[in-house]
């Protein structure tokens, strides 16, 4: 029946889209009040941001003894330094970003909104009296940890049903939830640049988070302007259904308020079990899923999920890859971050093997077994573009640079905790948006058309387009006009219609050429990665090099960490796919890879005197671990876990190589 049925479906129209353009919004189409920016570009430019980013109002952040709101964390995108907690939870560590974002969007937990400040402010005895806010209030490091577990079982991710605090029964979480909306908003708007310099762009948005039983289904809900609902829809509303939150949205922003507009993009998938991407079992889901959805989050600081490739057992989750070893997370679940004094203290937290890791919880599979249902459906339900962010939880939003990592869990990652709990996690990303111009209106639709990338942390510039190109296009000055020109940008869909021969990718990608404290890495590649489905239903994948150089003896210094070797400042290739069927579908998306550098780990371990390139790497350790424990109050094994050694481990290496990934384009045969 629904594949009968869909193709009959009317897609879901968002009423309130009032721009035509592709991905970008000038002065008569805006849908807020607000100067037309003077910095317009039509062939667009690329806008670097985080649309995940938590602050005192979320509860993991506040009992973590991270005190910045609203205010701090738009100063911080912005260039200004913010204090944040050290280890002991003492504020008193300076914090800054080494370049300013373009965009930025709040997401802190929508269902918990009101019960959070109910424990930070109580207006009544009882409220100030309350166990778990005075729990969460707590300086000690173990019991903010077990309010965190009462926390998260109120929110229903330890199998029970979820549940407002007891709290509610003598403080007005409901209206408090109103209140702290109401505050989201009014600071969004206080940091939003509506002049025509168009400098900074904020959005109101709040987290969704569904996390059954720990597995991680979160949503990050942006809303386009300053129209939004009368308060989060969240877990307590849709029964921790997604399509309900769909639902909810459609009705209470789509349709029900003029003017409102909103997306939701799925958290990283590598830690939701499985479950994040279930078939669709409706049209309506299919259809929802379809219109809300445009984008995942690629990458962010509890792993990347674009693919994964266990190198110790020399294969991966239905990829052969070996890149795809990339900044994994050993589990498949929010357990991940259960290590505490170095030591993991849940079961499911552990290493799950390559056999039993959910093939959907990589992007990648997704994306193909996307390309199987249109041929069942009629439709792609899959049909995603990427982003990266950081998921901060310390108020540093766009804090995704390895050097100077400053952790993103308030005092559970600061200073030598960092190393000591959570070695597997990294900075996060970036979501970068090629817009006309810096306004709410220019990037959402950017977004909703998917022309996005992600970033594991620096900043390259990339651009990606499918169609009919001469080679000779990358020796134009005017590439970008030449790719729109014959084609679609990243994101876009092609049809036969528009191909003369078999579809040529025109991508170019520039190095980051990053700060004079932090200069940026050479290019070392492009790769294309191509997904198909066959005649037979069957999918497949193909990672194809298309310029640079693997082997171009770039590496790290292993005294200082200092760059050897040379690569590429600029790479443009136009490039033809060999194997091209016109009946099958396909997608194609771009992997720039940088030369090697040294992991955030890499350059802490360094700075307390562990190197983990030295044979004496064991004999540092217990030397440093003593130090922080006589002069820092550590206990436990503080830096045992730099001396990791990568032909022991799956993922783990002193050494990464940054990339960026582009939107994937679809290439679609009739059915």
């Amino acid at each position: 029946m629904l594949k009968t049925r869909i193709c009959s479906l009317i897609p879901l129209v968002l009423a309130s889209s009032l721009t035509t353009l592709s991905g970008g919004a000038f002065a008569s189409d805006y849908t807020e009040e607000r100067a037309p920016c003077l910095n317009q570009t039509e062939t667009k430019r690329p806008f670097f941001g985080d649309l995940h980013i938590h602050s005192r109002l979320s509860f993991d952040s506040y009992l973590s003894s991270q005190r910045n709101g609203p205010d701090e964390v738009y100063d911080y995108a912005k260039g200004k330094a913010i204090t944040l907690p050290g280890a002991d939870g003492e504020q008193r560590v300076i914090a800054q970003i080494d370049r300013p974002l373009d965009f930025a969007a709040l997401t802190d937990h929508g269902e918990f909104l009101g019960q959070v400040s109910a424990c930070q402010n109580p207006d009544t005895l009882l409220g100030k009296l309350w166990p778990m806010c005075n729990m969460s209030r707590s300086d000690n490091l173990w019991i903010q940890l077990l309010s965190a577990s009462w926390w998260t079982s109120l929110g229903g991710q330890s199998g029970d049903e979820p549940s407002p605090s007891s709290v509610c029964l003598f403080e007005d979480c409901d209206q408090r939830q109103i209140d702290v909306w109401k505050e989201i908003q009014v600071a969004a708007d206080r940091h939003y640049d509506r002049s025509e310099n168009c400098e900074f762009t904020t959005f109101v948005a709040y987290e969704y988070t569904d996390a059954s039983n720990q597995n991680n289904l979160h949503r990050n809900v942006i809303f386009r302007n300053e129209h939004v609902t009368e308060k989060p829809v969240s877990i307590y509303e849709t029964n921790r259904s997604v399509v309900s939150l769909w639902q909810q949205l459609k009705e209470q922003c789509i349709e029900g308020n003029e003017g409102c507009d909103v997306l939701a993009i799925p958290h990283n998938p590598n830690l939701a079990g499985g479950m994040m991407f279930r078939d669709p079992l409706t049209d309506e889901e299919l259809t929802l899923r379809r219109a809300i959805e445009p984008l995942v989050e690629l990458v962010q600081h509890k792993g990347a999920s674009e693919c994964r490739y266990d190198r110790l057992a020399g294969r991966g989750v239905d990829t052969t890859d070996e890149l795809c070893d990339f900044e994994q997370v050993p589990a498949d679940n929010l357990h991940m971050l259960g290590t505490v004094d170095g030591e993991m203290r849940s079961d499911r937290g552990s290493m799950v093997d390559v056999d039993s890791f959910a093939r959907r919880n990589m992007v990648r599979n997704v994306l193909k077994d996307g390309l199987a249902f249109r041929s069942d459906l009629g439709e792609n339900p899959f049909q995603m573009g990427f982003i990266g962010s950081t998921d901060t939880h310390s108020a540093t939003a766009g804090g995704a640079q390895e050097k100077g990592y400053m952790g993103h869990l308030g005092r559970r990652d600061s200073e030598y905790r960092n190393v000591q709990d959570h070695f597997i996690s990294n900075p996060g990303g970036h979501a970068v948006v090629w817009a006309k111009e810096n306004s709410r209106d220019a990037l959402f639709e950017a977004m909703r058309q998917r022309e996005t990338y992600a970033t594991s942390g620096t900043r390259p510039i990339v651009r990606f387009f499918g169609g009919n190109y001469d080679r000779a296009a990358c020796e134009s000055p005017n590439r970008a006009e030449i790719g729109y020109a014959n084609g679609v940008p990243m994101g876009g869909i092609l049809s036969p219609n528009a191909l003369e021969t078999a579809p040529q990718f025109l991508v170019y990608a520039q190095k980051d050429a990053g700060t004079n404290l932090h200069p940026g890495y050479d290019l070392q590649r492009i790769q294309i990665i191509k997904g198909w489905v066959d005649e037979e239903g069957q999918t497949h994948e193909r990672v194809f090099e298309v310029a640079g150089n693997p082997n171009n003896g770039a590496g790290v210094d292993p005294n200082n960490c200092a760059a050897t070797g040379s690569g590429y400042s600029e790479l443009c290739t136009v490039w033809e796919d060999p194997d091209f069927e016109a009946s099958q579908d396909a997608f194609y998306y771009a992997r720039v890879v940088e030369n090697p550098s040294c992991r955030w780990s890499t350059l802490q371990c360094m700075s307390a005197g562990v190197n983990p390139f030295s044979d004496g790497c064991e004999t540092q350790a217990e030397a440093a671990t003593q130090l922080a424990i006589e002069q820092d109050g550590a206990s436990g094994d503080v830096y045992g876990k730099c001396c990791t050694r990568t032909e022991e481990s799956s993922f783990y290496s002193p050494t990464i190589q940054e990339r960026a990934w582009t939107s994937p384009i679809w290439y679609e045969p009739p059915l």
